[in-house]
């Protein structure tokens, strides 16, 4: 092999290594802005689509987003002992007001009881009837640093339910990640709604429990929303989920 043969082949050598670099770059830009994503899920199987939202999402642009196949929107309404998000009130009588099935959701913080945490969410959130259940954020992503036993942490999410499930008289849907999920949940409070995040395959629970909720993505773009997303579905059909709407319209 002459010298000018190995340049030559050093040289394809090196714009091929170049092309997958920059292809592989490409593409995991791609996947960070969210125009690219690991899930897609069929619109036969999962017709039912829904967003979550807060007020990191800012002013929403209700008319426009209204041109979007959403179903159902799940508002951030407190956070911990003390925090109620500042957008709550705007983002829930305007996805009312626009025609959405409608729940709110409490981001759960392991450092406080779930009784203090659970009079935060009910002192927020208003019971009015045609809601969707409350739902619960259980994940330990921007979580505080606690020192209680899982046994302690567990009841303490025990005191929660049963204290929204008594006062608004519907059991509350856990919201979870798959870390948390199999540290805490297996097996655990059955009687609620699960779900699910999990943003690389189809989820499947550790403990063969059926899902309700699938958050699929959490970059997806919908117009009338600046930044980022997160993406949702049903389990089933319309029919299914009109029963979760019409078990709260007393």
């Amino acid at each position: 092999m002459n010298n000018k043969f190995k340049h030559k082949l050093c040289k394809i050598f090196f714009v091929g290594i170049v092309g997958v670099i920059l292809s592989c770059g490409i593409i995991a830009f791609l996947f960070y802005k969210g125009y690219l994503r690991f899930n897609y899920p069929s619109s036969e199987e999962f017709p039912i689509i829904g967003i979550d939202l807060s007020h990191h999402q800012g002013n929403i642009n209700w008319n426009k987003l209204k041109d979007e196949n959403i179903s159902f929107i799940f508002i951030k309404a407190t956070e911990g002992a003390d925090f109620k998000d500042p957008k709550f009130k705007y983002n829930w009588n305007n996805a009312k007001r626009y025609g959405y099935s409608v729940g709110a959701y409490h981001f759960y913080r392991l450092c406080k009881t779930g009784i203090e945490q659970a009079n935060n969410f009910i002192e927020t959130v208003p019971k009015e009837p045609g809601s969707l259940p409350p739902a619960i954020d259980l994940e330990f992503g921007a979580n505080c640093k606690t020192d209680k036993s899982g046994l302690l942490i567990i009841k303490e999410i025990g005191d929660f339910i049963a204290t929204i499930t008594k006062y608004y008289g519907q059991e509350p849907i856990i919201y979870s990640t798959k870390e948390f999920y199999s540290d805490y949940l297996i097996n655990n409070f059955r009687q609620c709604p699960v779900w699910i995040r999990d943003i690389y395959s189809h989820p499947m629970l550790p403990d063969n429990r059926g899902w309700t909720i699938w958050q699929f993505a959490n970059r997806g773009h919908l117009n009338g929303i600046n930044g980022f997303i997160d993406l949702n579905v049903y389990y089933s059909n319309r029919k299914q989920f009109e029963t979760i709407i019409n078990s709260n319209k007393k």
